[in-house]
């Protein structure tokens, strides 16, 4: 059996220039994840309750090498759909429980072959990156973050990442800040960009009436995040001074599936 964790929406996403790359900064989360469990069998065959889909596992693991004789069995903590890499993580686990692990390069390339955009859940210290994920390549790096805890759910309806979807807004003014609040461990600049480019999308894309930005405001969060595509959405606060109330304020809202987590973790 094997475990890959996903995330929980992006910290930003957007076009690099008018006619620049999808790029973004992954939100990592150790609590939401995808489990890989196998037999052995007579012919490859898997129950992901459609993950993934049986053509896409089988086109993958070619890619990786061929077909093992393994009954495969994925099981996810997140929606698809809900921003929080399932399928990438999907994939993941089934490259790690059918023995396939060529490295991070080859597997990156063969998750963007599978699904035409990817999720940098195969690097360490995913969230230090600028990761165009229509090309499977990091961009830039960045210091890691400092600690946050983020509470959070899924709210809205579920949307599965289009690769050919570039109806993104511009971000080239906000990695160079981001940049610089990373160097310098700033969390409230950190929280207060994430915040601008979680606003720059919804305006651009919806959906109306998303509650986060009024609720983040209301309980004193240092600001808020979205999934870029998807419906996960998270308040962010200094380490240890999350809202009692935010869970429940967050289920009154008509959130789904509520987490917590921290993430980052440079002092």
């Amino acid at each position: 059996m094997t475990r890959i964790t996903g995330h929980f929406g992006e910290w930003l996403q957007g076009r690099l220039g008018p006619d620049g790359p999808v790029a973004l900064v992954t939100l990592a989360c150790d609590v939401l994840g995808v489990t890989a469990e196998a037999a052995t069998s007579d012919r490859f065959s898997i129950d992901d309750g459609g993950l993934l889909g049986e053509s896409r596992a089988r086109a993958f693991l070619h890619e990786l090498g061929g077909l093992p004789l393994l009954r495969v069995t994925l099981t996810a903590d997140m929606p698809a759909g809900g921003g929080a890499g399932a399928s990438t993580a999907g994939l993941l686990a089934l490259a790690a429980v059918a023995g396939r692990t060529p490295g991070e390069e080859a597997l990156a390339t063969a998750c963007r072959r599978a699904e035409g955009a990817v999720d940098p859940l195969m690097i360490d210290a995913p969230d230090t990156f600028l990761w165009a994920s229509r090309e499977a390549r990091a961009l830039r790096r960045f210091e890691p973050l400092p600690a946050f805890d983020v509470i959070g759910g899924f709210w809205g309806a579920p949307i599965r990442t289009d690769a050919d979807d570039t109806l993104f807004p511009d971000i080239a003014d906000l990695v160079p800040m981001w940049e610089r609040a990373a160097r310098d461990a700033d969390r409230g600049a950190l929280a207060g960009i994430a915040s601008e480019a979680a606003r720059h999308t919804t305006a651009l894309r919806g959906p109306e009436g998303d509650p986060t930005e009024e609720l983040a405001r209301e309980i004193g969060a240092l600001g808020f995040v979205r999934a870029h595509t998807g419906s996960a959405r998270g308040l962010v606060f200094a380490p240890g001074r999350a809202d009692a109330s935010a869970a429940d304020r967050l289920s009154e809202a008509g959130y789904e599936g509520i987490v917590g987590f921290r993430t980052g973790g440079r002092p």
